[in-house]
Protein backbone atom coordinates (compact mmCIF):
# COMPACT_ATOMS: atom_id res chain seq x y z
CA UNK A 1 0.00 0.00 0.00
CA UNK A 2 2.72 2.70 1.06
CA UNK A 3 4.38 1.91 -2.78
CA UNK A 4 1.55 2.10 -4.27
CA UNK A 5 0.35 5.70 -2.30
CA UNK A 6 4.15 6.75 -3.40
CA UNK A 7 3.44 6.06 -7.33
CA UNK A 8 0.24 8.49 -6.60
CA UNK A 9 2.14 11.05 -5.08
CA UNK A 10 4.92 10.64 -8.23
CA UNK A 11 1.50 10.78 -10.39
CA UNK A 12 0.39 13.87 -8.99
CA UNK A 13 3.98 15.73 -8.95
CA UNK A 14 4.71 15.12 -12.18
CA UNK A 15 1.33 16.80 -13.34
CA UNK A 16 2.62 19.88 -11.73
CA UNK A 17 5.46 19.78 -14.02
CA UNK A 18 3.49 21.09 -16.74
CA UNK A 19 1.53 23.94 -14.93
CA UNK A 20 2.91 27.58 -16.27
CA UNK A 21 5.31 28.95 -12.94
CA UNK A 22 3.05 31.67 -12.14
CA UNK A 23 0.36 29.04 -11.11
CA UNK A 24 3.11 26.82 -9.29
CA UNK A 25 4.41 29.51 -7.50
CA UNK A 26 0.59 30.54 -6.47
CA UNK A 27 0.46 26.83 -5.36
CA UNK A 28 4.10 27.11 -3.88
CA UNK A 29 2.44 30.45 -1.20
CA UNK A 30 -0.70 28.44 -0.33
CA UNK A 31 1.27 25.31 0.77
CA UNK A 32 3.93 27.55 2.03
CA UNK A 33 1.10 29.35 4.80
CA UNK A 34 -0.32 26.20 5.80
CA UNK A 35 3.25 24.65 6.10
CA UNK A 36 3.46 27.30 8.23
CA UNK A 37 0.41 27.27 9.97
CA UNK A 38 0.46 23.37 10.95
CA UNK A 39 4.35 22.96 11.24
CA UNK A 40 4.49 23.77 14.56
CA UNK A 41 7.69 21.84 15.22
CA UNK A 42 9.39 23.21 12.57
CA UNK A 43 8.03 26.95 12.78
CA UNK A 44 9.66 26.96 16.31
CA UNK A 45 13.14 25.65 15.09
CA UNK A 46 13.35 28.67 12.81
CA UNK A 47 12.05 30.88 15.21
CA UNK A 48 15.04 29.33 17.71
CA UNK A 49 17.63 30.63 14.89
CA UNK A 50 16.67 33.48 13.91
CA UNK A 51 16.98 34.54 17.45
CA UNK A 52 20.22 33.68 17.61
CA UNK A 53 21.50 34.77 14.45
CA UNK A 54 19.47 37.97 14.25
CA UNK A 55 18.97 39.19 17.92
CA UNK A 56 18.44 43.00 16.84
CA UNK A 57 15.36 42.19 14.80
CA UNK A 58 12.14 42.13 17.26
CA UNK A 59 10.19 39.17 17.64
CA UNK A 60 7.63 40.47 14.85
CA UNK A 61 9.98 40.98 11.95
CA UNK A 62 11.42 37.46 12.55
CA UNK A 63 7.84 35.70 12.59
CA UNK A 64 7.33 37.82 9.19
CA UNK A 65 10.85 36.55 7.81
CA UNK A 66 9.77 33.00 9.35
CA UNK A 67 6.29 32.98 7.31
CA UNK A 68 8.71 34.31 4.25
CA UNK A 69 11.27 31.10 4.81
CA UNK A 70 7.92 28.69 4.42
CA UNK A 71 6.66 30.04 1.48
CA UNK A 72 10.26 30.03 -0.61
CA UNK A 73 10.83 26.58 1.02
CA UNK A 74 7.41 25.15 -0.30
CA UNK A 75 7.73 27.08 -3.86
CA UNK A 76 11.13 25.40 -3.93
CA UNK A 77 9.77 22.09 -3.12
CA UNK A 78 7.14 22.41 -6.29
CA UNK A 79 9.94 23.67 -8.56
CA UNK A 80 11.71 20.41 -8.11
CA UNK A 81 9.13 18.85 -10.50
CA UNK A 82 10.29 20.86 -13.24
CA UNK A 83 14.01 19.64 -12.68
CA UNK A 84 13.09 16.02 -12.91
CA UNK A 85 10.45 16.42 -15.86
CA UNK A 86 10.69 19.91 -17.97
CA UNK A 87 12.39 20.16 -20.89
CA UNK A 88 16.24 21.14 -20.85
CA UNK A 89 14.42 24.49 -22.64
CA UNK A 90 12.17 25.44 -20.32
CA UNK A 91 14.82 24.96 -17.74
CA UNK A 92 17.28 27.27 -19.48
CA UNK A 93 14.81 30.17 -19.50
CA UNK A 94 13.42 29.75 -15.53
CA UNK A 95 17.08 28.40 -14.53
CA UNK A 96 19.59 31.14 -15.56
CA UNK A 97 23.54 30.55 -14.60
CA UNK A 98 25.98 33.33 -14.87
CA UNK A 99 29.67 32.40 -14.44
CA UNK A 100 30.05 28.87 -15.67
CA UNK A 101 33.24 29.50 -16.76
CA UNK A 102 34.60 28.73 -13.38
CA UNK A 103 32.72 25.42 -13.15
CA UNK A 104 36.08 24.27 -14.63
CA UNK A 105 39.95 24.72 -14.06
CA UNK A 106 42.13 26.23 -16.94
CA UNK A 107 44.90 24.33 -15.24
CA UNK A 108 43.24 21.14 -14.73
CA UNK A 109 42.82 21.55 -10.72
CA UNK A 110 39.88 19.83 -9.02
CA UNK A 111 36.82 22.33 -8.17
CA UNK A 112 35.05 22.28 -5.35
CA UNK A 113 31.18 23.83 -5.97
CA UNK A 114 30.73 25.67 -2.51
CA UNK A 115 27.08 25.57 -2.47
CA UNK A 116 25.71 26.72 1.23
CA UNK A 117 21.45 25.77 2.13
CA UNK A 118 19.85 27.76 0.46
CA UNK A 119 15.84 26.80 -0.77
CA UNK A 120 17.20 26.68 -4.54
CA UNK A 121 20.60 24.89 -4.59
CA UNK A 122 18.44 21.40 -6.07
CA UNK A 123 17.54 24.25 -8.90
CA UNK A 124 21.14 25.31 -9.04
CA UNK A 125 22.04 22.01 -8.75
CA UNK A 126 19.99 20.96 -11.98
CA UNK A 127 21.09 23.94 -14.15
CA UNK A 128 24.90 22.64 -13.64
CA UNK A 129 24.72 19.30 -14.15
CA UNK A 130 23.78 20.47 -17.82
CA UNK A 131 27.13 22.05 -17.60
CA UNK A 132 29.55 19.72 -16.33
CA UNK A 133 29.58 15.51 -15.19
CA UNK A 134 30.19 16.47 -11.28
CA UNK A 135 30.04 14.46 -8.02
CA UNK A 136 27.94 15.20 -4.76
CA UNK A 137 26.98 13.36 -1.36
CA UNK A 138 23.04 11.23 -2.03
CA UNK A 139 21.26 10.21 0.96
CA UNK A 140 19.67 7.29 0.42
CA UNK A 141 15.90 7.02 0.89
CA UNK A 142 13.83 4.36 3.01
CA UNK A 143 10.74 4.85 0.37
CA UNK A 144 12.57 2.66 -3.07
CA UNK A 145 9.95 4.92 -5.34
CA UNK A 146 10.90 8.07 -3.90
CA UNK A 147 15.10 7.28 -3.86
CA UNK A 148 14.47 6.29 -7.52
CA UNK A 149 12.92 9.75 -8.02
CA UNK A 150 15.94 11.35 -6.39
CA UNK A 151 18.15 9.53 -7.96
CA UNK A 152 17.49 9.58 -11.62
CA UNK A 153 16.61 13.34 -10.97
CA UNK A 154 20.39 14.02 -10.15
CA UNK A 155 21.58 11.94 -13.14
CA UNK A 156 18.97 13.30 -15.29
CA UNK A 157 21.58 15.41 -18.28
CA UNK A 158 24.40 13.32 -17.01
CA UNK A 159 26.17 10.49 -15.23
CA UNK A 160 26.91 12.15 -12.49
CA UNK A 161 28.79 10.13 -9.42
CA UNK A 162 26.27 10.02 -6.46
CA UNK A 163 28.08 9.00 -3.19
CA UNK A 164 26.83 8.53 0.18
CA UNK A 165 28.29 9.87 3.28
CA UNK A 166 29.13 6.96 4.58
CA UNK A 167 31.73 6.46 1.53
CA UNK A 168 33.82 8.65 3.32
CA UNK A 169 35.98 11.55 2.25
CA UNK A 170 38.73 9.26 -0.04
CA UNK A 171 35.44 8.43 -2.61
CA UNK A 172 35.03 11.86 -2.84
CA UNK A 173 38.86 12.71 -3.59
CA UNK A 174 39.14 10.42 -6.25
CA UNK A 175 35.91 11.52 -7.98
CA UNK A 176 37.26 15.18 -8.09
CA UNK A 177 40.70 13.63 -9.16
CA UNK A 178 39.26 12.01 -11.90
CA UNK A 179 37.51 15.60 -13.03
CA UNK A 180 34.28 15.36 -11.24
CA UNK A 181 33.54 19.16 -9.96
CA UNK A 182 32.10 18.58 -6.08
CA UNK A 183 28.69 20.05 -4.98
CA UNK A 184 29.47 20.48 -1.44
CA UNK A 185 26.71 21.70 0.96
CA UNK A 186 29.01 22.40 3.58
CA UNK A 187 26.66 24.14 6.87
CA UNK A 188 24.46 21.01 8.35
CA UNK A 189 24.91 20.26 11.99
CA UNK A 190 26.03 16.24 11.74
CA UNK A 191 26.93 16.12 15.43
CA UNK A 192 30.34 16.19 17.50
CA UNK A 193 32.31 13.32 16.18
CA UNK A 194 33.38 15.18 12.87
CA UNK A 195 32.91 18.65 13.91
CA UNK A 196 34.45 21.13 15.01
CA UNK A 197 33.05 24.53 16.74
CA UNK A 198 33.35 27.78 14.92
CA UNK A 199 30.81 30.86 15.20
CA UNK A 200 28.17 31.21 12.72
CA UNK A 201 26.23 34.70 13.42
CA UNK A 202 28.33 34.97 16.53
CA UNK A 203 27.04 31.51 18.31
CA UNK A 204 29.29 28.18 17.92
CA UNK A 205 28.06 26.08 15.31
CA UNK A 206 29.21 21.95 15.12
CA UNK A 207 30.91 22.57 11.22
CA UNK A 208 32.45 20.02 9.41
CA UNK A 209 36.05 21.24 8.28
CA UNK A 210 35.97 19.31 5.06
CA UNK A 211 36.42 22.28 2.86
CA UNK A 212 39.69 23.05 4.01
CA UNK A 213 41.00 19.67 4.14
CA UNK A 214 39.89 18.45 1.12
CA UNK A 215 41.53 21.86 -0.22
CA UNK A 216 45.08 20.59 1.16
CA UNK A 217 44.48 17.13 -0.18
CA UNK A 218 43.78 18.25 -3.61
CA UNK A 219 44.25 21.51 -4.25
CA UNK A 220 40.98 22.40 -5.25
CA UNK A 221 39.86 25.60 -6.27
CA UNK A 222 36.54 26.50 -4.46
CA UNK A 223 33.83 27.98 -6.09
CA UNK A 224 31.03 29.26 -4.56
CA UNK A 225 27.72 28.36 -6.92
CA UNK A 226 25.04 30.30 -5.12
CA UNK A 227 21.42 30.06 -5.81
CA UNK A 228 18.50 32.98 -5.73
CA UNK A 229 14.66 32.48 -6.03
CA UNK A 230 13.52 34.97 -8.24
CA UNK A 231 9.69 35.89 -9.47
CA UNK A 232 10.53 34.43 -12.65
CA UNK A 233 12.82 31.23 -11.64
CA UNK A 234 16.19 31.24 -10.08
CA UNK A 235 19.45 33.00 -10.80
CA UNK A 236 22.28 30.90 -10.03
CA UNK A 237 26.11 32.51 -9.62
CA UNK A 238 29.18 30.90 -10.24
CA UNK A 239 31.31 33.08 -8.55
CA UNK A 240 34.82 33.72 -9.16
CA UNK A 241 37.53 30.96 -7.13
CA UNK A 242 38.44 31.97 -3.64
CA UNK A 243 41.91 33.50 -3.60
CA UNK A 244 44.86 32.79 -0.63
CA UNK A 245 42.59 29.82 0.31
CA UNK A 246 43.60 27.20 2.33
CA UNK A 247 44.94 29.94 5.28
CA UNK A 248 46.74 29.33 8.13
CA UNK A 249 45.07 26.55 9.51
CA UNK A 250 42.07 23.94 9.52
CA UNK A 251 40.05 26.17 11.69
CA UNK A 252 40.96 29.71 10.50
CA UNK A 253 39.36 27.78 6.91
CA UNK A 254 36.22 26.99 8.24
CA UNK A 255 35.67 30.31 10.18
CA UNK A 256 36.29 32.03 7.13
CA UNK A 257 33.95 29.55 5.47
CA UNK A 258 31.32 30.52 7.96
CA UNK A 259 31.82 34.07 7.37
CA UNK A 260 31.19 34.04 3.77
CA UNK A 261 27.65 31.74 4.46
CA UNK A 262 26.66 34.43 6.49
CA UNK A 263 27.40 37.61 3.92
CA UNK A 264 25.41 35.32 1.30
CA UNK A 265 22.40 35.12 4.08
CA UNK A 266 22.16 38.24 4.60
CA UNK A 267 21.78 39.11 0.86
CA UNK A 268 18.66 36.92 1.10
CA UNK A 269 17.72 36.15 4.68
CA UNK A 270 14.40 34.18 4.12
CA UNK A 271 16.07 31.58 1.43
CA UNK A 272 18.27 30.15 4.09
CA UNK A 273 17.54 26.80 5.31
CA UNK A 274 16.29 27.82 9.05
CA UNK A 275 14.29 24.80 9.55
CA UNK A 276 17.65 22.59 10.44
CA UNK A 277 18.54 22.50 13.82
CA UNK A 278 22.05 24.49 12.89
CA UNK A 279 22.98 24.79 16.79
CA UNK A 280 21.62 21.39 17.69
CA UNK A 281 25.36 20.25 18.90
CA UNK A 282 26.97 22.54 21.61
CA UNK A 283 30.28 22.54 23.54
CA UNK A 284 30.02 20.02 26.24
CA UNK A 285 28.83 21.84 29.41
CA UNK A 286 26.60 24.24 27.29
CA UNK A 287 22.92 24.00 27.34
CA UNK A 288 20.84 23.35 24.31
CA UNK A 289 18.58 25.95 22.38
CA UNK A 290 16.02 23.83 21.30
CA UNK A 291 13.37 22.03 23.81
Amino acid sequence: MKVLLSYVLVGFLWLLHWLPLPVLRALGYGLGRLLHIFGNERRRIALTNLRLCFPDLDESERRTLVRRHFVAFARAFLDRTLGWWASRERLERIIRIHGVEHLTDPDGRPVIMLSPHFVGLDAGGTVVSMHVVGCSVFSRQKNPVLNKLLYDGRRRFNDAVLLSRQDGMRKIVKAMKDGHPFYYLPDMDFGRKESIFVPFFGVPAATIPALSRMVRLTRARVVPVITRQVADGYEVEVMAPWENFPGDSVEADTEFMNRFIEGQVLRMPEQYYWLHKRFKTRPLGEQGFYK
